[in-house]
């Protein structure tokens, strides 16, 4: 159905027009008419056409004007001029507004039907691109909840690689490198710091998310979790690294409405966590702090710079810069600890070029973690006297770059050790099951025994033998089995069923056509000197 609006202070017109449009578009057209530029205003807010057909000497308004005040409310409309006026200041005006044709009186009727049908054509693309755009917006609807709890849930168990970071900004259009976390617990009723009966309001919440999620992004411009537990995660970007104090309690006012109209909508009661501005990468800290703003309190609403509850550093002390350092020698990334370490004692050597004790201390500090995180990441044995010199070595040095260089040294040592211990530790297994294939092949062997018998998983096993061997394990079991078979098959004195049961296999038929497959010839033609 097309909406066609006529405006002419002629009547005869205004008929000739109805009779033309019925006739060639019959009931697919609803068709009203004005005869002064008021009324054709007027009828054009209350009718909303999708085409006008315009004179542009009307009564009062003309027609000019009157297309100009309807195109303020009325951006698509398709505006056609008819007029027994060819001027070309009237002619220049209408297509400055976007007139699709101007047309001279007296009418045309296939000139009239013709620019009828390109109006139409124009409506049907627009419609059909407004349906596509819903189609896609619904979809999105459905996959965007899933993208942004994808995000969430790698922040919150840390399964990620930076590059999986990377591509949840992208989809999700973030363009910040800092954040927050709001953490919203609920329950039927808060008693203290616990919130009750937290299972069954748990499915009451998840069978109202959508609402829940809506309510939430109104106050709060940021990407949500799905309901765990008692409990929905949300992340805030943030351009800033630091909230102001007005923004601050600005926002702690806003999440205290959200809370009282949720629990207005929705009969549960619930608490909002908030954590500080930090990383991307960093964002399980400030979410732990949104937890614990809530334990530490017993308000509806508790932010965790408002609590004294994490470490506060001095103004110029370089947080980020010591967190890379550490996550360096995490990842076993020697070259990257080492330049963070490098960096972090020059600002020590410059912020505190006297305090020749107080570098010594946290020098010293900073190795003990970065050993510390090499033994957590497994492979070393922790021996209690292995720093025994340590603290005598460290106050003996008498200058900055003799502590400097000591520094490095063991920070570079700790990231290597994470990095070549996992190694040792993969290499080793496999070295230590090759070994055991090599004495145990002429069994039934299977990936499980040999998995079990190093304790770990045959899922993982598989996969660091061939990421080790550059074979599976079938593959390198049957390679043993053909080389001990192509030693046997030259002692004529054995028959080929002792030769297949020693390497393992309980039917010489198919032991004949693994060596054929193998080998590239049967074991009859190896034994006979045709391989």
């Amino acid at each position: 159905m097309y909406k066609i609006m006529l405006a002419d202070d002629e009547g005869i017109v205004i008929d000739s027009l109805k009779f033309i449009i019925e006739k060639e578009f019959g009931d697919k057209c609803m068709v009203e008419s004005a005869k002064t530029g008021r009324s054709v205003i007027e009828l054009a807010e209350r009718f909303r056409p999708d085409i006008a057909i315009m004179d542009i000497q009307m009564p009062g308004i003309n027609g000019i004007d009157a297309m100009k005040e309807i195109r303020s409310f009325s951006k698509d409309m398709i505006f056609i001029v008819m007029s027994a006026y060819d001027k070309f200041d009237y002619a220049q005006e209408a297509i400055n507004l976007g007139v699709l044709e101007y047309i001279t009186k007296p009418m045309n009727r296939d000139k009239i039907t013709g620019v009828l049908r390109r109006a139409m054509s124009m409506i049907d693309e627009e419609r059909t691109k407004r349906s596509n755009d819903l189609m896609i917006k619904e979809k999105l609807e459905t996959v965007v909840p899933i993208i942004e709890n994808g995000l969430i849930y790698n922040i919150l168990f840390q399964e990620h690689f930076e590059e999986d970071v990377e591509n949840f900004k992208s989809l999700l259009g973030i363009k910040e490198e800092y954040g927050y976390m709001i953490a919203f617990v609920f329950g039927d009723e808060q008693q203290g710091n616990h919130m009750t009966n937290a299972v069954g309001t748990s499915v009451k919440v998840q069978n109202h998310y959508r609402e829940v999620r809506e309510m939430a992004r109104e106050y709060f411009p940021g990407i949500m979790g799905s309901v765990m537990g008692n409990k929905i995660a949300m992340l805030v970007p943030s351009r800033k690294q630091k909230m102001e104090y007005n923004e601050r309690i600005e926002l702690i006012e806003r999440a205290r409405e959200l809370v009282r109209k949720i629990r207005k909508r929705l009969d549960v009661s619930f608490r909002i966590g908030i954590g500080a501005i930090k990383g991307l990468q960093k964002q399980l800290d400030s979410y732990n702090e949104a937890l614990n703003a809530l334990i530490n309190s017993t308000g509806t609403v508790a932010h965790v710079d408002d609590l004294p509850l994490a470490c506060v550093y001095e103004e110029n002390y370089p947080v980020d810069l010591e967190k890379q350092l550490f996550d360096a020698v995490s990842k076993g990334d020697s070259n990257l600890a080492m330049e963070k370490a490098g960096r972090f004692f020059e600002w020590m050597e410059e912020t505190y070029p006297d305090s020749l004790m107080d570098i010594r201390l946290k020098s010293l500090e900073f190795v003990l973690w970065s050993e510390h995180l090499a033994y957590e990441s497994g492979g070393m044995s922790y021996r209690f006297k292995a720093r025994e010199d340590w603290l005598p070595m460290i106050m003996q040095m008498s200058g900055l770059e003799e502590i400097k260089s000591w520094f490095l040294d063991k920070v570079a040592t700790a990231s290597r050790n994470v990095a070549t211990k996992r190694e040792e530790k993969s290499i080793s297994l496999v070295e230590k099951a090759k070994a055991y294939i090599n004495e145990n092949f002429q069994r039934d062997l299977s990936l499980d025994e040999i998995s079990r018998e190093y304790d770990i998983s045959p899922y993982y096993f598989s996969k660091i033998f061939k990421d080790e061997t550059g074979e599976n394990f079938i593959e390198y079991l049957t390679g043993v089995r053909m080389e001990k078979a192509k030693q046997l098959l030259l002692n004529k004195e054995l028959s080929m069923k002792e030769i297949c049961s020693m390497v393992g296999y309980a039917d010489p038929n198919y032991f004949s056509r693994s060596f054929k497959k193998n080998v590239g010839v049967t074991p009859t033609e190896y034994r006979e000197g045709k391989g």
